[in-house]
């Protein structure tokens, strides 16, 4: 079993965090989180796992609510590549939308 774990920067004031384990060339678990840097604290703002023993997509609020989305892919390593691309594609709208509710709060 083999655990990939590691911390990269996104933009001025976010951070991937990327954790998984495989089996040979087999994903087992997952964890990939995109986090902002907001009002003194590290916040996560969109995570894909496998937690609760299934693959989805939590999508946090600034008051606390997470909606959570089950992803359809059977294959885990299709869901990370999926959860990967997703944050490269789009953590400047997640940024977006997060800080705009932070700034209601």
């Amino acid at each position: 079993m083999k655990v990939v774990e590691y911390v990269a920067p996104l933009g001025i004031d976010g951070r991937r965090r990327v954790r998984h384990t495989r089996f040979e060339a087999k994903v087992t678990e997952f964890m990939v989180q995109y986090e902002i840097f907001v009002k003194g604290k590290w916040l996560p703002v969109v995570r894909y796992d496998t937690s609760h023993g299934y693959a989805h997509r939590d999508l946090m609020h600034a008051d606390g609510r997470k909606e959570k989305i089950k992803l359809l892919f059977k294959d885990l390593n299709i869901c990370l590549t999926y959860a990967e691309n997703d944050l490269r594609a789009n953590w400047k709208n997640y940024r977006e939308k997060f800080l705009k509710e932070v700034g209601r709060r």
